[in-house]
């Protein structure tokens, strides 16, 4: 194993990167992104105009009004701040109902000779997704918190615990396209230190505006190269 033979499958899979079915993949996964952090967005508005009062009196000081509009504003200055770590494991999740697309795209490409792989049950997709979602959001979370200890460590902890996530849910999902659950699990635990380090080559650009939207879809494109090299070389 190296670190070339690695960087090698997210070459191969960024040179595909202009192929239709990638675009719309990613176009659709930040879409669906945004529209659950705004659907997050306008429920957090929603309680805070029904449980917060307009007014209320201090001690002291006498009515104080305005104060639901305060928490409004500084509840979207608490979103835009979250969407920074969230968008892209969230895109992440959505761009995983449309895996197929993605995967098939590449072996349509790269590796012709193979079957068609067995299509995946929508419902399968959805829950796998949703798993993966509520996984990557309260790791993430907890991490905001661990931040304070690690110092300039940061981008390694963070590098380091999303290439993990990434990695271990991207060769998941390609993986069983192939081999079944069990297939993929098990060849997942005899190749974890080789995903894990493909997952932080991942994660690496999350902390990059805009190309950090592509991430997802460039994931699962060389997840699928490091799955069939390591299904030829027989592990």
């Amino acid at each position: 194993m190296g670190f070339g033979v690695i960087f090698g499958d997210f070459l191969r899979a960024l040179g595909q990167l202009g192929d239709p079915r990638f675009r719309r993949v990613a176009l659709t996964g930040v879409a669906l992104a945004f529209a659950l952090l705004a659907a997050i967005y306008a429920l957090f508005l929603t309680l805070i105009q029904m449980f917060v009062p307009d007014t209320i009196n201090l001690i002291w000081i006498g009515p104080v009004t305005g104060l639901d509009q305060l928490l409004g504003w500084a509840s979207l200055f608490l979103m835009l701040g979250l969407s920074v770590f969230l968008m892209v494991p969230v895109a992440s999740a959505f761009t995983g109902l449309f895996l197929d697309e993605v995967a098939d795209a590449v072996e349509a490409r790269h590796y012709p000779h193979l079957p068609p792989a067995p299509d995946v049950r929508f419902a399968d997709s959805l829950l796998d997704a949703a798993n993966f979602l509520g996984l990557v959001i309260a790791v993430n979370v907890a991490a905001l918190f661990l931040y304070i200890f690690v110092g300039p460590a940061i981008p390694f902890f963070f590098w380091g615990i999303n290439g993990f996530l990434l990695g271990r849910e991207y060769f998941t999902l390609v993986a069983m396209r192939r081999i079944g659950r069990d297939g993929a699990r098990a060849m997942r635990k005899r190749n974890r230190l080789e995903i894990w380090i493909a997952g932080m080559l991942m994660a690496a650009p999350l902390s990059v505006p805009v190309i950090n939207l592509v991430v997802p879809v460039l994931g699962v494109a060389s997840f699928t190269h490091l799955f069939h090299r390591l299904a030829a070389a027989g592990r």
